[in-house]
């Protein structure tokens, strides 16, 4: 029998979350995640997908993934540090350096592995790390395990980092210094300034750090926001996922090759979990050699995220500032935002709620995000819900 104590503060806890309209219900999809998905018998258009490109069920990506499987096993049985390193974890680490125009590049087992695990490695108790207050959880829980004096400056404004550089070098005593940030900040679709962040960073000999996750396979024709600025080189560590334009799972650090030997031998998620599996490995090697060879899907990913973008708001909501294709519908407090989210559901839209501690309290939002695969049919179908539904609660008129 489980712990009574245990299971009043569980049970406190999940009341008051859903009192707050801050309760998060999980649905399970029957079949694969495209832009329609089934959920209990019945069909959604799906716009809260990371599929960014549509390679989750892409044959090509898949048929590797299969010979993957058949060459080198399920699993890759150890460490990568021990004899976990297969042949297609190097040739999966070569070609995301080719991507990302570095001299190498590291693979981890997720994105939030690399953040947490690459952090702390570089930075300690006796450095300071400045870092965008809108940066992914990934990030803030690096920081945090790193010790590191953390000093947050608000969203892409590099004035105010500036400000806050110029501060903590005058009045205190660091060995390093590191500025991270997202490269496209996912909740608001608003991309950082990365020319005037470099420019503080060789300012003041700041180590640069850019979680592109949302940026790789949309920015940069595909090879994410340090390329759409042509700042490759100015940037000390590329951060990136393989789970969301890519298609699978798994994440990677990209620069120098000092810097990824280091890693290799310093961060923890690398040394002490068993390595990235073959398949994955090979889906992802596979999904960025399309991209670095084709560019149409690229292309109509922004095409149907403009087209959703710009209809929303001709009818009236709340877009925000979103630089890219993902479009976020700002509704505000959190109990509507979740009976918005319930009502597009009940009217065959999947798109789900964003709500606190994911965005500040009291900006709840619909996170929208066309992708590649949609047709125009499924996002005119999907706008005229939004119409129907804002109509009915009164968010728009």
């Amino acid at each position: 029998m489980s712990n009574k104590t245990l299971n009043l503060f569980l049970q406190n806890n999940i009341d008051s979350l859903k009192q707050q309209g801050l309760y998060n219900e999980i649905q399970i999809l029957e079949g694969s995640n495209e832009s329609v998905i089934h959920i209990d018998g019945k069909k959604f258009i799906n716009l809260s997908s990371n599929n960014y490109l549509g390679f989750t069920t892409n044959e090509l990506i898949k048929e590797k993934s299969i010979e993957a499987i058949k060459e080198y096993g399920v699993g890759a049985g150890a460490v990568r540090s021990i004899n976990g390193t297969l042949l297609i974890h190097d040739e999966l680490e070569k070609e995301i350096s080719k991507f990302k125009g570095t001299e190498d590049s590291i693979v981890f087992q997720s994105g939030f592995n690399c953040n947490i695990g690459v952090i702390p490695a570089i930075m300690g108790k006796d450095d300071c790390i400045f870092s965008d207050e809108l940066n992914h959880a990934s990030i803030i829980d690096g920081c945090r395990l790193s010790g590191s004096k953390i000093i947050r400056y608000k969203n892409n404004d590099m004035k105010d980092l500036e400000t806050k550089v110029i501060e903590a070098k005058e009045t205190m005593n660091f060995n390093k210094f590191m500025v991270i940030t997202d490269g496209v900040f996912s909740m608001d679709g608003d991309v950082v300034n990365l020319p005037e962040l470099v420019r503080v960073s060789e300012k003041y000999d700041l180590i640069t750090y850019v979680d592109d996750s949302h940026g790789t396979g949309v920015m940069g024709d595909g090879a994410g926001t340090c390329k759409h600025f042509s700042l490759q080189d100015k940037v000390d560590l590329q951060m990136g996922t393989l789970s969301k334009a890519i298609g699978v799972v798994g994440g990677y650090v990209a620069g120098s090759k000092l810097l990824i030997d280091y890693l290799k031998v310093k961060s923890r998620p690398f040394l002490f979990s068993t390595s990235l599996t073959p398949a994955s490995a090979g889906a992802s090697l596979e999904a960025i050699k399309i991209l670095r060879e084709n560019s149409i899907y690229v292309k109509k990913l922004w095409e149907n995220g403009n087209y959703l973008k710009g209809e929303l708001k001709k009818l009236g909501f709340n877009i925000g500032k979103s630089e890219t294709p993902i479009t976020p519908c700002i509704i505000g407090e959190e109990n509507k935002t979740q009976l918005f989210s319930k009502k597009l559901f009940e009217n065959g839209v999947y798109a789900k709620s964003i709500v606190f501690p994911t965005v500040p309290k009291g900006t709840g939002r619909i996170r929208n995000m066309p992708t590649a695969i949609h047709t125009k049919d499924l996002l005119d179908e999907a706008i005229s819900v939004y119409e129907k539904v804002g109509k009915e609660l009164e968010i728009i008129k």
